[in-house]
Formats: C-alpha cells, structure tokens, sequence
C-alpha cells in the first residue's frame, strides 16, 4: 500500500459513514467524509486523497459521478465503490470511470483494504458454470437502466414498462446494505 494515508470517504448513510471513518482511523488512515457530489467538489478544492470508498447511492446523483471527479483530480488516487446495490452495470462503469475496484455490502475494512491492494486483475479467477436465475437477470436489467438514467427512479421505471411504486419496492426488497 502507499505510504500516503488520506482516505476520502463519501457516503450518505449517517450511521454507516461514522463507523467506516473509525474504522480506518484505528488503522492510521488520516480520513476525511463527505455526502455527496457538490460536497465532493468542494473539498476535491483543497483535499488530494491516496484513497477513496465511494458509495454508488449519494446526496445529489451518482457515486458514478464521484468517481468521475476523483479520477480526473488525480488518477493515482486508488477508488473502491462499495455498495448496497451491486450490478454488473454500476461495475463495469465504476472500472472504467476510474475505481481499482467494486465490493458488494456488506463489506468491512479488511475487505476494503484488500481492494485497496488488488488494483491489477487477476486472470487466475476460477469460472463458473452456475448458470444465472431469471430473478438476477432481472435485477441486473433493473441496475443497467437505473444506470442509464442516472438513477432516476421515475425513469428507469418508465423505461421497464412498469409502475414507480413496483420498482422501488424491488429495490428496496434486495437492497443489501
């Protein structure tokens, strides 16, 4: 790992984020939080994190959104997506805005950490042959188009041909965290 401990957490869960940043604290990380977007940017003015755990659902948009930023401030900056709705979609845009990884809540420090380490892709990985259920292409379709619709809920129900109401209550029946 770099020697340069700064971690930057952005995360809008008022009890998720304390216990993250005490987390990293007890390990020597010198951390720093914000919400949200317009947040991010504000301290991005001053701050230059080595590290970043970034969550996908924040104050303002995307978390895609922060990855974005972070990246273009400094690629060095190691970023770790960690989220309570996980999708193949919001991960392989993730990688490609910029972040070394992308774990699934719940996830703890050492998970994070490890991620932090893990920033050249392992071809070793074992494949399986579980073939995917209807319900996880489902749920992958429902994450690819809240992705292409930056997360509005309105939009991405519109998109799936069916109710508001029934869509959230999907996400809020596989919600993770």
């Amino acid at each position: 790992m770099s020697d340069d401990k700064t971690l930057l957490i952005v995360e809008d869960d008022p009890a998720f984020a304390p216990v993250l940043r005490r987390s990293f604290e007890r390990r020597g990380y010198v951390v720093q939080h914000c919400d949200g977007i317009e947040s991010l940017q504000a301290l991005l003015e001053t701050a230059r994190p080595g590290y970043a755990v970034v969550d996908l659902k924040v104050v303002g948009g995307s978390g895609l959104e922060c990855v974005r930023l972070l990246h273009e401030r400094d690629p060095e900056t190691k970023i770790v997506v960690l989220t309570g709705f996980a999708s193949i979609a919001t991960a392989v845009e993730a990688i490609k805005l910029g972040a070394c990884h992308y774990l699934a809540k719940p996830a703890n420090t050492d998970d994070i950490e490890a991620a932090f380490e893990r920033v050249e892709g392992d071809a070793e990985v074992p494949l399986t042959q579980r073939q995917t259920s209807l319900k996880n292409l489902e749920w992958e379709r429902i994450h690819e188009t809240l992705v292409e619709s930056d997360f509005n809920i309105s939009e991405t129900a519109r998109r799936l041909g069916m109710h508001r109401r029934t869509l959230a209550r999907k996400l809020e029946k596989r919600r993770l965290t």
